[in-house]
């Protein structure tokens, strides 16, 4: 099993998979001619892919996927309430296959578990992904850590999580009042801090890889982010996670299980 952050950020979100069956994305928030860019770097292939998985319907984690599914014939996983907002972004796409938040289904031998996270989008979920004994857990774009959020997130080798704002940056950013509410509301996204928070109880014995990702620009700064979770891991003696942050410009790299 092998993933690959193709890219995190404001401006575009994607998540490459891969196993012996199948490749897929989780969200092509990049241009398709980005996105085939990008897989080209690492070796990868867009026509090869088997799905295109979508978290919700914002367009930094949906810009590439009408043109991507189209050109390529590529079936788009998603919630109906996600199809419904994109308001025929997707037209033109042969094979949309649904899945209810809160069930599993399957790409390829891919299990896909879907969960509810609390963000400003129709139905926005993260996702468990199982494949021969190892776990994936994705989760971006969300105000705090629910229950179902953490339930989900445990007992997975990598967890690509969201850190999107320092609190102190953030307060003295250009960014308009409202705006700042935004962000730090429980319809929001994640700060370092809380993301911080959620690692310490994240922190197993099977735990390999933590990602640090859909950091802005703005209010965040990789060194920041990369600091607060890795003093929560290293309370650990015997930590070997590896940390890595996510880039908006450059792909990430291969984490292989």
């Amino acid at each position: 099993l092998k993933l690959c952050v193709l890219s995190s950020g404001s401006s575009g979100n994607s998540i490459y998979v891969e196993t012996p069956r199948v490749c897929l994305l989780v969200d092509a928030g990049l241009s398709a001619a980005q996105t085939c860019k990008r897989l080209e770097s690492i070796g990868a292939d867009a026509s090869r892919l088997g799905g295109i998985v979508i978290s919700h319907e914002h367009g930094d984690h949906t810009k590439g996927i009408r043109v991507l599914a189209k050109r390529f014939n590529i079936p788009v996983y998603i919630n109906q309430q996600t199809h419904d907002k994109l308001n025929g972004g997707l037209a033109g796409t042969e094979q949309i296959c649904y899945f209810d938040t809160g069930e599993s289904f399957s790409v390829g031998g891919l299990e896909f578990g879907s969960f509810s996270v609390p963000h400003d989008a129709a139905d926005p979920v993260g996702f468990a992904i199982s494949y021969n004994g190892c776990r994936i857990g994705i989760a971006l774009d969300l105000g705090y850590a629910t229950h179902l959020v953490r339930e989900n997130l445990k007992k997975c080798q990598v967890v690509i999580l969201e850190s999107n704002y320092d609190v102190r940056l953030l307060q003295t950013s250009p960014y308009p009042w409202y705006l700042k509410q935004r962000l730090q509301g429980r319809h929001g996204h994640l700060s370092n801090d809380a993301a911080a928070q959620l690692l310490e109880e994240l922190n197993h014995q099977e735990l390999e890889h933590v990602v640090l990702a859909h950091l802005s620009q703005t209010n965040n700064h990789p060194q920041l982010a990369y600091k607060q979770a890795k003093t929560v891991l290293d309370k650990k003696s015997d930590n070997k996670v590896k940390l890595s942050v996510a880039n908006q410009h450059q792909v990430g790299p291969i984490i292989e299980l």
